[in-house]
């Protein structure tokens, strides 16, 4: 299948969370090694993952900044590089939701 990420767009829940403070999408359809990079639509660099591994085909995000901030709601782009072959460019919307602060 092609690189993409699900679900998008995001509504605030997706089948893959295990709670109401678990938020979180996947990069799907992965080569073994490859590096992720979500950026807002003016260019600043949100979040790094980085995939190494042969047994999975998906990457997580939760929906979290370097700082472990979760981030506002919008449209950004993920971007796929993989080493030796290329890159590709989603476009992701995401609508959250407030944190459940009654649920601690």
């Amino acid at each position: 299948g092609e690189i993409n990420i699900v679900p998008n767009p995001y509504y605030a829940y997706s089948q893959y969370e295990t709670g109401k403070n678990d938020n979180r999408v996947k990069v799907i359809n992965l080569p073994k090694t490859c590096t992720v990079n979500i950026y807002t639509l003016n260019g600043t660099l949100v979040r790094t993952l980085e995939k190494d591994d042969p047994t999975i085909t998906s990457i997580d995000w939760d929906l979290k900044n370097q700082s472990a901030v979760p981030v506002a709601g919008g449209t950004y782009l993920v971007h796929v590089e993989v080493p030796g072959v290329g890159e590709r460019v989603l476009k992701w919307f995401g609508a959250t939701r407030p944190i459940a602060l009654d649920s601690f």
